[in-house]
C-alpha cells in the first residue's frame, strides 16, 4: 500500500544529511530499525523508489527520515536538496530486517547509523541504553550525524573511528578485525551491523572469525 505524506519540516543535520519529517497516516505502524520505500511526488521521480529508514518512534505522531545527499550523482537523494516544506512524498509498507534482539554492539558506517537511531532512541525512553555499545565509523569528524544526540545517551558507550581524519579522542582507520578484537572483550552479545556493503561484509567476516555465531549477526538480508 503506498501513502502519501507531507513535508512538515526539513532541517540540516550535516553538511549533507537532511532530517526530513512528515505527516503519518492513520494506522501506519512500524518497528524501531525497519525502512520504507520513498519517492518524490514529482513528475519523473514517483517511478524512482530508495529505501530510507524511520529514525522517528512507532509511537510519535510524525514520521521522520534521516537522509544523506550523494551529490556526486543526480539520483533521490540529490533531489532532496532542493524539496521543500508542504511537497509531499510517497511511502510504502515498512520493511527490514533491522529490529532490536537483546543487548549488545551496533556498528555503523556513515548512513548505516540510521536504523539505529531509532532503536537507541527506544531504548533511551525506556531506560534500557545502559550495556549497549556504538562503534561508529566515518570520515571525518564533519560527517558525524547527530554526534550530540550519541554523546548525550547516558548508559551507552559510544566509540568513534575516521577513516580520513586524525581527531583526540577518536579512533584512526576502520573497526577492521584488529580493532573489533581490541574493543570488544566478549563476543557473548548481539550484534547489529549496517552500512556500506563492502564495510558490512568485512565487519561481518571479522565478527565470525572472533568466534561470534551468525544467529548473533543482525544485518539487513
Amino acid at each position: 500500500m503506498t501513502d502519501k505524506v507531507e513535508i512538515l519540516e526539513k532541517s540540516k543535520v550535516t553538511h549533507d544529511v537532511w532530517a526530513l519529517t512528515t505527516a503519518r497516516p492513520d494506522g501506519f505502524s512500524f518497528e524501531p530499525g525497519q525502512a520504507t520505500e520513498v519517492r518524490i511526488d514529482r513528475e519523473k521521480w514517483r517511478e524512482e523508489p530508495r529505501p530510507f529508514t524511520f529514525t522517528s518512534l512507532p509511537e510519535d505522531d510524525v514520521l521522520e527520515f534521516t537522509i544523506k545527499a550523494y551529490r556526486d550523482h543526480d539520483g533521490v537523494t540529490n533531489k532532496l536538496d532542493d524539496v521543500k516544506v508542504g511537497e509531499k512524498l510517497l511511502i510504502d509498507d515498512p520493511w527490514g530486517a533491522i529490529t532490536y534482539k537483546g543487548p549488545g554492539t551496533f556498528i555503523a558506517g556513515g548512513a548505516g547509523i540510521t536504523p539505529f537511531l531509532a532503536i537507541l532512541r527506544d531504548l533511551k525512553q525506556k531506560g534500557q541504553l545502559s550495556g549497549h555499545r556504538l562503534l561508529f565509523g566515518n570520515k571525518t569528524s564533519d560527517d558525524i550525524i547527530l554526534r550530540d544526540e550519541l554523546d548525550d545517551m547516558a548508559g551507552l558507550e559510544v566509540i568513534y573511528a575516521l577513516s580520513d581524519e586524525s581527531k583526540d579522542g577518536m579512533r584512526e582507520g576502520h573497526f577492521d578485525k584488529a580493532a573489533l578484537k581490541d574493543i570488544l572483550g566478549t563476543t557473548d552479545q548481539m550484534f547489529y551491523v549496517c552500512g556500506p556493503q563492502k564495510m558490512v561484509e568485512a565487519v561481518i567476516e571479522n565478527l565470525k572469525a572472533l568466534g561470534v555465531s551468525a544467529d548473533m549477526i543482525v544485518t539487513e538480508d
